[in-house]
């Protein structure tokens, strides 16, 4: 198992090659210490899990691993499904240059107005849009900014070495930077 930086995950996500909208998403708090717990699912791309914290308003921290290789049926009961999340959540690209901005602008606006015009929900809406914005990951979320949802534990009782190792990455991380606690 190779503990890298979070953004590095986040990377590995947006370059994956796997349907954007089969992405899965499970988040809360951490079991102890600061900062927060998030598992990425992609059933052909694997389970990443990422334990990050607020340095200050502007700055996250974290470390984050890939914990298995693709999605089996024991691991999918702890990713939500579209019936079943409380959210959504979308990893995005900055776009290129003036030229791309203006065409992504473009479809959106024609998403919203097609939206506008017709009977429509609200994962429909969404979907619409991360597709114009061209997403490279979205999908259902379960995410409790307060608590640990009971699958955060789950995945965390599946792979114990690497919540531990994660656990003790991020303690040091918080420990460098002089914090103490997390910006809230």
């Amino acid at each position: 198992m190779r503990v890298r930086d979070w953004d590095d995950i986040v990377e590995d996500v947006v370059s994956s090659s796997g349907d954007p909208d089969d992405w899965r998403a499970v988040a809360g708090d951490r079991a102890s210490g600061v900062g927060e717990d998030l598992y990425l699912g992609h059933p052909a791309e694997g389970v990443f899990h990422l334990k990050t914290y607020a340095k200050n308003p502007y700055e996250v921290r974290g470390v984050g691993t890939q914990v298995a290789r693709k999605v089996d049926d024991g691991l999918a009961d702890f990713l939500p499904t579209d019936d079943e999340a409380g959210g959504r959540f979308a990893v995005q690209q900055p776009v290129d240059d003036e030229n791309d901005a203006e065409q992504k602008a473009g479809e959106l606006e024609q998403v919203v107005q097609a939206h506008a015009d017709a009977p429509t929900t609200p994962d429909a809406f969404f979907e619409d849009v991360m597709d114009a914005l061209d997403s490279p990951a979205f999908g259902p979320m379960d995410y409790d900014p307060y608590d640990r949802p009971d699958p955060v534990e789950g995945l965390a009782e599946e792979f114990p070495d690497a919540d531990e190792l994660l656990d003790a990455e991020l303690d040091d991380l918080v420990d460098e930077d002089d914090v103490g606690r997390g910006f809230q």
